[in-house]
């Protein structure tokens, strides 16, 4: 009986841990904008309504129309910046280091400034200037909900502070020739680039063969 008695409690000490682990949760994935000091969002599809614009460019002081600027492109990221924001300076050089590596096949960035004197975004990319064009569409923290980049965020679900950097993809073959709304869905990231995500978004569009691409989030 005492034997017995033993190899009952032998058994019921060994399903313990099993017991144990199997009620206690496994730990949720840390989400990509958590990591301190960045603001990663992924790559969406969403209804914005985008509008072509005039602004005037940084280097030349002469309004730039938007059509103008992506004639010929495959396709072309607006990103907008404060040129003072910590998250816009963590993607700034992704954003140089993909046009490089895909401005010969048709690919294009355009910088809206945001937010700061144009004589803060000179600063900012020193005196070799920018590697892309450059327009400002604000130089006042006042006016933040006066510009279109702030209707555009509502629009898109950002609900970050100032929305620096903010990301759109257009693709010029799709947009509308005439009048004011270029599209009315674009790819666009509310936050920083995931670098490998937007890398292969890149060459899905301005290759030949799209063979194996991935398929961004949509929401």
């Amino acid at each position: 009986m005492i034997k017995k008695l033993l190899l009952l409690s032998i058994a019921i000490l060994a399903l313990v841990p099993v017991a144990v682990q199997a009620q206690v949760p496994a730990p949720a994935p840390t989400p990509v904008q958590a990591q301190p000091g960045h603001e990663y969002s992924p790559l969406v599809e969403k209804t914005v309504n985008y509008k072509n614009w005039s602004l005037v460019n940084l280097k030349t002081d002469k309004p730039d129309d938007l059509r103008s600027l992506i004639a010929g492109k495959k396709l072309v990221m607006v990103v907008y910046f404060a040129p003072w924001c910590g998250n816009w300076r963590n993607e700034a050089p992704i954003a140089a280091k993909l046009l490089e590596k895909y401005k010969e096949q048709g690919f294009q960035v355009i910088g809206v400034s945001e937010y700061a004197s144009r004589d803060d975004v000179k600063k900012f990319f020193g005196a070799a200037g920018a590697p892309y064009p450059i327009v400002t569409e604000s130089e006042s923290r006042d006016d933040k909900q006066k510009t279109a980049h702030y209707g555009y965020r509502q629009l898109t679900g950002d609900g970050r502070g100032w929305g620096s950097p903010w990301n759109i993809f257009l693709e010029p073959a799709k947009l509308t020739a005439t009048g004011d709304v270029l599209t009315e869905k674009a790819w666009v990231v509310n936050g920083e680039l995931i670098e490998d995500e937007v890398d292969k978004f890149i060459s899905s569009k301005v290759s030949s063969i799209s063979a194996g691409v991935i398929t961004p989030c949509k929401n």
